[in-house]
């Protein structure tokens, strides 16, 4: 546990924790960065006391009741008091409130978009302001390599004993799904033909956060079109035998559920462009495709081909078990800490 030794009263005896203060939007309950800051206050709980803020107005009621979120308010002070502030996928430009706390003993800043104007919002402080120069964190090799920027990356911490290899069912199809969030850009449009083409082969799909499909697919007996958070990811990737992934115009530069999927010892067919790709061994742990027609081959082999479903799915596992073993993810939770 990290001390501030400042206030032992000179009795050589440690007295106070360090205060870690975690900033997010908290505006959805499936979005990278939300979940992303719930693991690691729940990490850090065990080592600091920390609390979680609210930096929108426009707050999940759901996250607001499940979690102790706090909304900031100078004229109630309820603000952060000093210690480490810790803004997650969230920027306070414009703000007032941070003129009217406690000047941190340290600024971080866990970026996760591929928009370098956010990120210049929030390290280019006002001089009058008088906080500490932001220390950035990023969130893959891949961002800091299209960003060009100095920072420590941190992969996203998953409880990966939430997740389990699926348990076998020969009494239904094989099954290929993705799960992510409903929004704009989470889609490829070329996804559309080849599901079609997978659902005519035979093949099952299930997409948790597709219900913005019902307008571009038919329906179909074995496709399903779920909301997103109709399941957990746990339960839903236990369904099936593959997990795809392509998005649009969203370029995903960590991709969670990517790792979700392989915690599950599932094989992962993904797009080469995103931040999971540099973990992705092609062949051996999961699968890179560039073009549609490479990503129908490869699903087709793993259709055919249970043993290499189950091989490459091993290997997923054991990426992710090394990726966030306890010394790993040790040493990344040392850096808030020290």
């Amino acid at each position: 546990m990290i001390f501030d030794a400042a206030n032992n009263g000179g009795n050589g005896q440690v007295s106070t924790a360090i205060m870690i203060h975690l900033f997010n939007g908290f505006q959805d309950p499936f979005g990278g960065s939300d979940l992303k800051t719930l693991e690691l206050y729940r990490l850090l709980s065990a080592d600091s006391e920390v609390r979680l803020w609210a930096a929108s107005s426009r707050a999940s009621d759901e996250l607001m009741r499940q979690f102790p979120i706090r909304r900031i308010s100078p004229l109630t002070r309820k603000v952060p008091d000093g210690g480490t502030y810790v803004f997650l996928g969230a920027h306070w430009r414009n703000k007032v409130w941070p003129y009217l706390i406690p000047r941190p003993r340290r600024l971080i800043y866990d970026f996760n978009t591929l928009h370098p104007k956010v990120l210049n919002l929030t390290t280019r402080m006002p001089r009058s302001l008088g906080w500490p120069a932001a220390e950035i964190v990023l969130v893959s090799d891949f961002q800091k390599r299209l960003l060009q920027i100095d920072g420590t990356v941190h992969p996203s911490p998953i409880e990966i004993e939430r997740f389990s290899p699926r348990r076998l069912d020969s009494d239904r199809p094989f099954t290929v799904g993705r799960l992510s969030r409903d929004g704009p850009g989470k889609h490829h449009p070329d996804d559309i033909p080849l599901y079609e083409t997978l659902l005519a082969e035979g093949t099952a799909l299930r997409i948790q956060g597709g219900t913005g499909l019902k307008g571009s697919l038919m329906p179909h007996p074995q496709l399903e079109l779920l909301p997103p958070g109709q399941f957990s990811a746990e339960e839903f990737l236990q369904t099936l035998d593959v997990f795809y992934y392509r998005t649009g115009w969203h370029v995903e530069t960590f991709g969670r559920v990517v790792f979700e999927a392989m915690a599950c010892g599932l094989p992962v067919v993904c797009h080469s462009y995103g931040g999971y790709s540099d973990h992705i061994r092609h062949g051996e742990n999961g699968f890179l495709f560039e073009t549609t027609q490479q990503a129908a081959r490869i699903l087709a082999d793993l259709k055919a081909d249970p043993a290499l479903r189950a091989a490459v799915g091993l290997k997923a596992r054991q990426t992710v078990e090394q990726l966030f073993s306890p010394q790993a993810l040790r040493q990344r939770l040392d850096f808030y800490l020290r």
